[in-house]
């Protein structure tokens, strides 16, 4: 790889050290190296793999375009929610519903990155991120992996406590879910197919953004549908609940709903992914200054949703501002209100005090779409917030909010 070292530990002192060059990594490298304060500043990214695979899809709606939009891979201007009887398609402007595929998000940063003689790379499994004085008023981190280790004044890690493989391990996921503080902690995880059949079968207008019509498996289960073109989408399985399947489970489920919803055409596979994401306010990290933690260990993801792409690129805009003006680093991206909207839902979803289904099917039953999308991406105004809260039971919503105001906040109502 184009500047990849052999470390000579005693030599190696960078600015900035990048542990784990996944989205939140390879974004901070992204923003760090258009900087025309930072450019030029000595960077190490390090990976366990920087052989990078399709391993992931990103979605997210928005309104106008952004720095990537080069690499949307499609675009939708209408979703549709299904639950039972329920059925109902929803315009998404002013927002756009768009798809960027991980792949090209990796070789768009890592090309670009490549060209900087001072981007420096390592490709393996860090063993330990430790802080040191230099004197009495500085401070650097020491990062070590098996044969070598370095030293930077600052590092950002998204390296979380455990491992998103490409397997799921259902035991591994436990011991962290168990390992939790009593805040709420659910997994959204799903399998995913490309899948693309022998002749048209999808309107490729409509994003089929939530499909409960399958099994719950005792959780909020759906089926998420995203038609590329008329023969080909992204079919995924994914569920929010505490306990992990076994692979076998996701196939079952993707397989029954191709053949109920198609059951006349043939299709091929043409990728699959899998994986887990943790939907938590639980924080994983102590690190404090000068290590970072952005991404999920950052606490970039949505806890309620689980969605992350814009949130990441949120945090690390902010972080290279922050740089840019010597300021103190602060890597928050959710401001209180909506956090507290999150763990409100949480509660709601871990405590089973109301079906996923029915709590999604009466947000987009009674809200436009875009009012929704602002909500879900922490950009409504309090109005449109009460809007939607309004589309929970009273019965429901308040006694989760009373609860988490004494328990959480230690506030008396």
């Amino acid at each position: 790889m184009s500047n990849a070292i052999s470390p000579n530990p005693a030599a190696l002192t960078y600015d900035y050290i990048i542990a784990g060059a996944g989205g939140a990594g390879l974004s901070l490298l992204h923003y760090l190296i258009a900087s025309p304060v930072l450019s030029n500043q000595q960077i190490l990214v390090i990976d366990q793999s920087l052989q990078k695979t399709n391993d992931r899809t990103w979605c997210f709606w928005e309104m106008g375009t952004h720095e990537f939009e080069s690499l949307v891979h499609h675009r939708w201007d209408a979703i549709s929610i299904h639950a039972e009887s329920f059925s109902k398609e929803l315009p998404t402007s002013p927002f756009l519903y768009k798809m960027i595929q991980g792949i090209d998000f990796y070789n768009y940063v890592m090309t670009a990155a490549k060209l900087k003689p001072n981007v420096h790379w390592v490709e393996a499994a860090i063993s330990n991120i430790t802080e040191t004085n230099v004197d009495h008023t500085h401070k650097e981190v020491l990062l070590e992996w098996e044969g070598g280790f370095a030293k930077g004044k600052m590092v950002f890690t998204s390296i979380l406590p455990f491992q998103m493989n490409n397997l799921l391990s259902a035991t591994k996921y436990d011991s962290v879910k168990k390992s939790a503080t009593q805040l709420p902690f659910l997994w959204q995880h799903f399998k995913g197919r490309t899948v693309t059949f022998n002749q048209p079968v999808f309107n490729q207008k409509v994003a089929r953004l939530m499909d409960f019509n399958v099994p719950q498996h005792g959780a909020t289960a759906f089926m998420y549908l995203l038609p590329i073109n008329e023969m080909q989408a992204l079919v995924e399985y994914t569920l929010f609940s505490d306990q992990i399947l076994e692979i076998s489970e996701y196939d079952k489920v993707l397989n029954e709903y191709l053949a109920k919803h198609y059951p006349d055409y043939t299709y091929t596979i043409q990728h699959e992914e899998i994986g887990a994401i943790p939907m938590t306010q639980q924080v994983f990290s102590n690190y404090k200054a000068p290590i970072y933690p952005i991404g999920a260990l950052g606490l970039a993801i949505k806890a309620s949703t689980g969605y992350a792409f814009q949130f990441i690129q949120q945090q690390c805009k902010s972080i290279v501002a922050q740089l840019e003006k010597g300021s103190a680093i602060k890597t928050n991206v959710h401001n209180t209100r909506h956090r507290f909207y999150d763990a409100v839902l949480l509660h709601i979803l871990y405590y089973h005090k109301m079906e996923g289904a029915e709590i999604f099917k009466r947000i987009f039953a009674k809200n436009e779409a875009a009012t929704v999308f602002k909500f879900l991406s922490n950009t409504s105004s309090l109005w449109e917030d009460i809007q939607i809260m309004r589309s929970l039971p009273t019965r429901i919503f308040l006694p989760a909010v009373f609860i988490l105001l004494i328990l959480r906040y230690g506030l008396v109502v």
